[in-house]
């Protein structure tokens, strides 16, 4: 249960790994879309970050770096691609949603790594 909740917790840059990995000119352009210079080395780390800390989340491998990882990614993104202070009307609303539910992704992150470093748990509250 424990590592399909971590699944479900890092489904989201699986998903967008594997789909800028199939479509590497367009994880290029949303680069250039928010303004990332140079975009093709920064879509080729993206892509990295995103696939990589996965893995480490889900196999256990220093699962504390990749949720850590995935925590500053997520809260340098949505500081990138939802800046909904300089958004009006609906726009604002829905980045504004975004903006506060990466953060609490992020929070989710965080405490994934936290507890990571605690060890392991004692055998009654695994």
């Amino acid at each position: 249960m424990r590592w399909l909740c971590l699944l479900l917790l890092c489904a989201a840059y699986l998903q967008g790994g594997f789909n800028k990995l199939s479509d590497f000119a367009g994880a290029v352009g949303e680069m250039r879309h928010f303004g990332l210079a140079p975009a093709w080395p920064l879509a080729a780390l993206v892509i990295a970050g995103e696939l990589g800390a996965s893995a480490l989340i889900l196999s256990g491998f220093h699962r504390w770096l990749g949720a850590g990882f995935l925590a500053l990614f997520t809260l340098a993104a949505t500081l990138v691609a939802n800046r909904y202070w300089e958004m009006a009307g609906m726009e604002r609303f829905m980045a504004a949603n975004s903006f506060y539910e990466h953060l609490g992704l992020a929070g989710a992150f965080l405490l994934v790594a936290w507890h990571d470093l605690q060890g392991p748990a004692p055998a009654g509250r695994r």
